[in-house]
Parts: structure tokens; sequence; C-alpha cells
């Protein structure tokens, strides 16, 4: 499982790697991309992104984070990432698209693919995420997949330099294999 590729109706989810850095971490340090994330900084640099995919492999291999960068199979061009990662004993499922790839179904379609990996593969129990009070387009990305409403929080944001309020959503894998693809 560490070099895990997924694929979807247009999309293929594979581990990131040191030669998409170029490509990926533009679209992730733009800040109205960054500002929705909790764990990412702005600015953010090649040396961030060099330093977090030199992780993966080792986490990976410990079971704590699957995270996949997401490219078209169109033009095989990196339009964002998607992944699961350990937090508190549970997995949270998290993405992020360049700016350019909003609004065309990509997050949806993606995520649904990892939920998928999630509960067929690692045979994990549910899964759970979070969106912040202000971007409203990722709560409905999540609600198309299910995940009902859990609680409110603040979160840190590092990009923001500080808490945020971020709506916490769950999904059991009961509730995902009911659901009809929307």
């Amino acid at each position: 499982m560490s070099r895990c590729i997924l694929e979807s109706e247009r999309l293929l989810l594979r581990p990131p790697e040191r030669r998409d850095v170029a490509q990926f971490a533009p679209l992730i340090g733009d800040y109205e991309v960054s500002k929705n994330l909790a764990n990412v900084p702005h600015p953010y640099a090649e040396k961030d992104a060099l330093e977090w995919v030199s992780h993966l492999d080792e986490r990976r291999a410990r079971g704590e984070a699957f995270q996949f960068g997401v490219t078209r199979k169109s033009d095989g061009a990196y339009i964002g990432g998607c992944g699961l990662h350990l937090d508190k004993g549970e997995f949270e499922l998290g993405y992020w698209y360049g700016r350019p790839y909003w609004k065309m179904g990509y997050a949806t379609e993606a995520a649904r693919r990892v939920l998928e990996f999630a509960f067929a593969e690692l045979l994990v129990p549910g899964v759970w995420a979070g969106w912040f009070h202000d971007n409203p387009r990722s709560g409905h990305v999540l609600t198309k997949l299910g995940f009902k409403a859990k609680g409110f929080e603040k979160r840190s944001c590092m990009a923001r330099g500080g808490d945020v309020g971020c709506n916490i959503v769950t999904l059991s894998s009961e509730t995902f294999a009911g659901r009809a693809p929307s």
C-alpha cells in the first residue's frame, strides 16, 4: 500500500513526490487556498513542500496518513490534494485545490474516491472533517458526500495566524455505503 494509486472518472490520485513540488507549491501557497487549511503556512514556499513530501512515505508506512496528489487524466495537470491523516485516533479527511480548478466537481470526485479507499481498504469505521465557517463551499462538498454535523470549535489556522471557527462533521462507513453518488 506504500505506493497506492487511486482512480476516478476524471482523476488520478497518487502519492505526491518531490518532482511535483514546483507544480503544487504555488497552488497551495495562494492565500485564498491556504487560509482554508489548518496546517499550511502563508507564505508557503517550495522548501515547505519539500519538507512535507519528505515525511509522507514514513507516515504512510506507519498507517498515520494517506495523502494523494490529484491530477487530471486528460492532461496530467496537478490540481490539488486529498487525503486522510490520523488525528486524535480517528482519520480526518482533508483536501485542497488550486483556484483555477474550483467549481468543477473535482473536490467531490476525489474525496469520494478517497473515502471508498478508507472504508473498503483501510476498513475504518468512520471519518471526520472540518470546514472553516467562512468556507461554505467546502461544507457543501462534505454534505454531498453524506457527512453530518457534529459540532463547532475554534481551530488553529497557520495561514491566518490564529483560531478560526470550524464546523466539525462525521461520516460512518455504513452511511457512506448506503448513499448513491450525487
